[in-house]
């Protein structure tokens, strides 16, 4: 039998393949797979899927692969599952990247990592055999784990909330109102792959537990870390985090401005008119939220739709971006504590913060 070798993003790929979270994708996409995936955002059998979910490989390995009955996945020295090939193509990376993420350009971080990766895709049934341990792995919840928890609190609905920062006063105030209308909410950052000048996965966690250990009811709020790729595909990704917290258990999910949004490659809400195109198909509840400020004049997080003050007034609304305040901490100010909360910056003041270059 023959071996491939996974670097740590395929090895998460094959890891959340096999515990459920691309539910209802089980391996990795075959051509037919990925091909309405990519072009309609369907699989074969028509449920929405928005991203590819791909094992690429070099041309030499996509040869000694082929006609293969089963293959050895390895990662870290030690066989970690096995994938059964069915399919091995290949693909117009500019096209397939025009479609998926809107752009072709290289400096988008998801266009990037797709064009630096294998030009041939095995596509198949794989087996997990065994789990590989992070450093975060204490963190991380499977999808019957969650879902075990969300019975055994007796939560019938659940608001999942993504994100890839350290809290700020924008994402307590969504949270805040996922609180209001659900019986828990589940606090889910995605710390897996990323790219420069994100925060670390040490100062995400620390910045959560300060945040629900002192300011949420912690018997309504669940931490729990999810290590896959961040795609950076803003409407489409949106989509795809609505699925896994559906596979998780959530029955809501929050998608707010600019959803997995990187630069200026989409609009602040482009996002909320795609899941909106998969209203009633997704299995969960989508809640399309607006972006939250401060307004000095309100005194207050608020957002343009509770507050008019962005279109009468606005120099009394300053708006709360991650970029903004992780611009702010490497150039060693202090940010307003109306926009972070003092704890937070205290519990991850002595950590690494950023990721100092993109993750393999």
């Amino acid at each position: 039998m023959s071996e491939l070798v996974l670097n740590r993003s395929q090895y998460l790929e094959l890891e959340k393949l096999a515990l459920g979270v691309f539910r209802p994708v089980g391996g990795f996409m075959n051509e037919d797979e990925f091909r309405g995936v990519v072009g309609r955002m369907r699989l074969p059998s028509e449920a929405p899927f928005p991203l590819p979910v791909v094992l690429d490989v070099g041309k030499d390995d996509a040869a000694r692969l082929k006609g293969r009955p089963s293959v050895a996945l390895v990662f870290g020295n030690e066989e970690v599952g096995r994938l059964s090939p069915e399919s091995i193509f290949t693909c117009d990376k500019e096209a397939v990247s025009r479609q998926v993420f809107g752009t072709a350009d290289v400096a988008h971080p998801g266009v990037g990592f797709f064009m630096r990766g294998g030009d041939h895709f095995v596509g198949g049934p794989i087996e997990l055999k065994r789990r590989a341990t992070f450093d975060v792995s204490a963190w991380e919840l499977g999808p019957d784990e969650t879902r075990a928890e969300f019975a055994r609190r007796g939560w019938t609905t659940v608001v999942g909330f993504q994100t890839r920062n350290v809290p700020h006063r924008a994402h307590e105030y969504l949270q805040r109102v996922a609180l209001e209308i659900a019986d828990g909410l589940f606090i889910q950052p995605l710390i897996g792959r990323k790219k420069t000048g994100d925060y670390t996965p040490a100062a995400i966690v620390a910045g959560y537990r300060a945040l629900i250990g002192g300011f949420l009811p912690q018997e309504r709020v669940l931490l729990g870390v999810l290590t896959t790729t961040m795609r950076y595909a803003g409407p489409r990704e949106a989509v795809f985090h609505a699925i896994i917290r559906r596979n998780y258990g959530c029955t809501h999910f929050i998608v707010g401005r600019d959803h997995a949004g990187v630069g200026n490659y989409y609009g602040l809400y482009d996002a909320h008119a795609l899941v909106r195109r998969f209203d009633g198909e997704l299995g969960i509840h989508v809640l399309c939220l607006s972006g939250p400020f401060h307004c000095s004049l309100c005194d207050g997080i608020v957002t343009e739709r509770t507050c008019p003050h962005e279109r009468t007034a606005p120099h009394a609304v300053r708006h709360i971006s991650g970029t903004d305040i992780r611009a702010t901490l490497v150039g060693g100010a202090a940010p307003d504590p109306r926009l972070i909360r003092p704890e937070v910056l205290a519990a991850v003041r002595d950590l690494p913060l950023f990721i100092e270059e993109d993750d393999p």
